[in-house]
């Protein structure tokens, strides 16, 4: 069943063209990647199908009996307005129902706090109660829970300007996936989020029955949530009907035959110039034909064909015997611990990788380790030879609005090769994705993306022997993340990188600090995903642990009584006959009280009431459960 179709769609902006009578379609179930350049119309498009921008031609049709929602890279949110409003602004019912439910939620829950609880507000509540009930809309509420609890959204009467860049994004990603949706479109859904987060949005949308449309350059996550991909190239469109490694293999091939094909065009074409250059024009209607023939060749010559680029690789400062000594570092922000008593000694070479929920204090050791902030206790010791390189997420700050090129020749003109030749300081920008002609653009008319890439090539042309980058791979697309991963790969220098991109950290790195809280750091060897398969594993361990724990106590007590008597004396006989029907009794209570808390009936003293004695009941049917299998071992 067809949800999206796009028809010869062409859009340009100025004399810049987009991209030129694509065409496509998305199928019911049909999960997509699209991909392409920063700046080659990838959020234009994902505009013009949510009805938000026009084409210059063509038309985008879409299911009418279907439902969309759309996640743009900004959200329009007005800064006035509560985080719950924000989030539930849709007019369906159930949407509308959740709403009252949440309001009231919040509200008594602020009442139970002060122990005021009104009339007023527990008739609310139960008016609510029963709409959500009427609906049949636990279902969609147990959803609604999920991405607010995952999302970490507890004030809902906050207004959104408040917010930070993190908590605005999550925001619009909980207002996106609680809509009841048939055709999702994200644009770039994984920046500002943690590694975590990420992690749990893979899940959900893999196992969500959805169309899906989305932009993202994070490839680990377009690798598991994904299995179609459009790329977006030089005004063109392409498919690939299969997952990120499909995508570069058959986009490898289509290049290779582009640029044979190109090779012989060119051939063609300088042998029909010089027939021109020789021939008398346009004297019979065979050589006009033969000129507009050659004109046509001319312009299939004149465009452009990408070839691979070519990978260089800079010589750093060298480093020293002493790299850099960190001893018993403590870090504490008011109340709230970031380190505590963390040591570590690097290594020359090594690229070391840091990972953590948001908070936990991955960009504070940064600062700590360049002198922008003076730890609690403890010491950290550079060596005479070190040239720090810092990628900060702040940014750079430029005075007066100068040309790209113009800021760059500030901090070098040349580049240091590897093999000892050297490059251009506009070479170098080219090849990360500033071409030539775009260099010559003023500072204050770049997008963010492209300004945030300005301030890490400046950084990597300063030639530090130690790169420390906050969060690189924010807003860069795939190809500048291909270039930029393969510019570390050979770098001789030591790395440390905080990412929430999987892909580039499992490439470059040889080991992880594992940011858990409380000033916890741990220092696992191995990439990302070696870290998470252990950590996993853990898990697994722990839990079957448990569970054995659980069992060798059950075990041992149902010994010890067997032990003392090896058959039931007569009041146990007793216990045992009457515990059958007390288990069977407390089970129908339960199942009672669930259909109570389920019903929507009940004021809310009720309905703690009805929680507390089936918390009390659960508890009384574990202890006669474990009681009855001790007696009943002792009977055998």
């Amino acid at each position: 069943m067809n949800y999206l179709t796009v028809e010869n769609l062409s859009k340009t902006y100025g004399e810049k063209l987009l991209f030129h009578d694509i065409t496509f379609g998305l199928e019911k179930g049909q999960k997509s990647a699209l991909i392409a350049k920063n700046g080659t119309g990838k959020s234009t498009l994902l505009n013009i199908i949510a009805g938000l921008e026009q084409p210059d031609a063509g038309q985008v049709v879409v299911r009418k009996d279907i439902t969309v929602s759309y996640l743009p890279q900004m959200d329009d949110f007005a800064d006035e307005v509560s985080v719950l409003d924000a989030i539930f602004d849709s007019q369906t019912p159930e949407i509308q129902v959740i709403r009252e439910y949440e309001i009231c939620l919040a509200l008594m829950n602020q009442a139970n706090a002060t122990g005021e609880v009104s009339r007023e507000l527990e008739q609310r509540m139960h008016r609510a109660i029963e709409e959500v009930e009427r609906l049949h809309a636990w279902d969609f509420e147990s959803k609604v829970k999920e991405i607010l609890s995952r999302f970490g959204i507890e004030d809902v009467f906050k207004p959104v300007g408040t917010l930070s860049g993190g908590q605005r994004k999550k925001t619009a990603l909980a207002k996106t996936l609680i809509a009841d949706t048939d055709l999702l479109i994200l644009d770039e859904p994984t920046n500002h989020l943690d590694i975590e987060m990420i992690e749990w949005m893979e899940n959900y949308l893999t196992r969500a029955n959805v169309t899906l449309l989305m932009v993202t350059h994070d490839r680990h996550f377009l690798d598991q949530v994904c299995n179609d991909i459009f790329e977006i190239e030089n005004g063109n469109l392409y498919h690939y009907r299969g997952k990120y490694d499909y995508y570069l293999e058959k986009k490898a091939e289509r290049i290779a035959v582009e640029n044979a094909e190109y090779d012989k065009l060119k051939q063609l074409y300088l042998k029909e110039l010089e027939w021109v250059h020789t021939s008398p024009q346009a004297r019979t209607s065979k050589s006009r034909a033969r000129i507009q023939g050659f004109e046509a060749l001319k312009e299939s010559v004149s465009r452009k064909v990408e070839k691979p680029a070519e990978s260089f690789h800079v010589e750093t400062e060298r480093l020293g015997n002493k790299i850099l000594e960190i001893n018993n570092l403590d870090f504490s922000f008011g109340d709230k611990v970031l380190l505590d008593d963390f040591s570590y000694v690097f290594k020359r070479g090594e690229k070391c990788g840091i990972v953590g929920k948001n908070g936990t204090g991955k960009s504070t050791f940064l600062k700590l380790i360049v002198g922008q902030l003076k730890p609690t206790a403890g010491k950290i010791v550079a060596g005479q030879t070190i040239h720090f390189g810092y990628y900060s997420q702040e940014g750079m700050q430029i005075k007066g609005n100068r040309r790209i090129i113009d800021i760059v020749k500030e901090y070098a003109e040349v580049i240091r090769t590897e093999t000892g030749n050297y490059i251009g300081a506009s070479q170098f920008l080219n090849h990360f994705g500033f071409k030539y002609e775009q260099q010559y653009t003023y500072f204050d008319d770049l997008s963010g993306g492209e300004k945030r890439k300005l301030y890490l090539l400046i950084t990597l042309m300063r030639n530090p022997n130690f790169l420390i980058l906050d969060e690189p791979t924010n807003d860069f697309d795939i190809d500048t993340l291909n270039k930029l991963e393969d510019f570390l790969y050979y770098y001789k220098g030591c790395v440390l990188i905080v990412s929430h991109d999987r892909w580039f950290m499992n490439k470059l790195v040889d080991h992880i600090f594992v940011f858990n809280g409380d000033g916890k750091v741990k220092d696992f060897y191995g990439n990302y995903t070696d870290y998470k398969l252990a950590r996993d594993k853990e898990l697994r361990i722990e839990k079957r642990v448990e569970k054995l724990q659980k069992q060798a106590e059950v075990k041992e007590t149902t010994s010890v009584k067997k032990d003392k008597s090896n058959k039931l004396t007569y009041k146990e006989k007793l216990e045992f006959d009457s515990l059958g029907l007390e288990i069977e009794t407390l089970e129908a209570e339960k199942k009672e009280l669930l259909e109570k808390m389920n019903s929507g009936n009940g004021t809310a003293d009720e309905l703690i009431e009805w929680s507390n004695r089936y918390q009390e009941v659960s508890t009384l049917l574990d202890d006669k459960s474990m009681r009855w299998l001790e007696l009943s071992e002792k009977e055998a």
